[in-house]
């Protein structure tokens, strides 16, 4: 069986940067959504094919959901590359992460054990720390670009008065228990489907693992719109509500 690690494997050194698997499949990730977007960037029609529809029948529906949460497709079209960009990325990661033959690829090491060559990005938590922070950082960011730098930290270093500092300390341990909850979320589902799914595979190698396979991908789904749901959220309270407040 597999041997389950919890944390990313190195794969090789760079001086002293070690580059895991996790991380190696992120660059993967990275270099194929890049890949893929150049090419969809020279076969955009005026008049759209059936993928090209689907795409934007997508794009529609994910800005009629932001202009839903932001009150007005303005602010929908100017953070959607934003949003769209951390579910793509994410979903992707965790479609890749348990695809089919991807873990059997392995590299042995000097010792007899083996190390898999890929692993699901999300299943590192150096990886869902980095996109948490990530959306925290940015969304304060405009934040304060949308209503002004202090206007924004008012929120949160408010010494008006007792109860006024008190929520202002709760706002900002807030935005810190954000970070935890985004970071271990999603670190926790992928990584828990990734046990799964080696487990069962070792106990039933043949079609019993597929519909949990399924789930999985429903699972990578979920989180990777959650994950974009709740940045999307972040920025409308930073803008939307703490905006009407500055107005008043």
């Amino acid at each position: 069986m597999e041997e389950i690690s919890l944390k990313a494997q190195q794969l090789f050194s760079i001086g002293n940067f070690n580059v895991t698997n996790g991380l190696f499949l992120t660059l993967i990730v990275s270099l194929i959504l890049i890949t893929f977007s150049i090419i969809i960037r020279s076969k955009v029609k005026l008049i759209p094919g059936k993928l090209q529809g689907a795409a934007e029948m997508g794009i529609e529906a994910l800005l009629d959901l932001m202009k839903s949460t932001l009150g007005s497709m303005e602010a929908a079209e100017k953070y959607f590359p934003l949003i769209a960009s951390i579910f793509i990325f994410i979903l992707t990661s965790n479609l890749l992460g348990i695809f089919p033959g991807v873990g059997s690829l392995v590299l042995h090491e000097e010792g007899g054990g083996v190390v898999p060559l890929f692993r699901s990005p999300a299943a590192d938590l150096n990886f869902t720390l980095a996109f948490a922070v990530i959306s925290v950082i940015v969304t304060n960011i405009i934040g304060m670009v949308s209503v002004g730098l202090f206007a924004h930290l008012g929120k949160f270093f408010n010494f008006k008065g007792p109860i006024e500092f008190f929520i202002g300390i709760l706002e900002l341990i807030s935005e810190i228990a954000k970070t935890i909850s985004l970071t271990f979320r999603l670190f926790g589902n992928v990584f828990a489907g990734e046990v799964l799914l080696t487990i069962i595979s070792f106990l039933v190698p043949y079609f019993v693992p597929l519909p949990f396979l399924f789930l999985e991908i429903f699972v990578g789904l979920i989180q990777a719109f959650i994950f974009a749901m709740i940045t999307l959220v972040s920025i409308s309270l930073h803008t939307a509500v703490h905006g009407e407040e500055h107005e008043h």
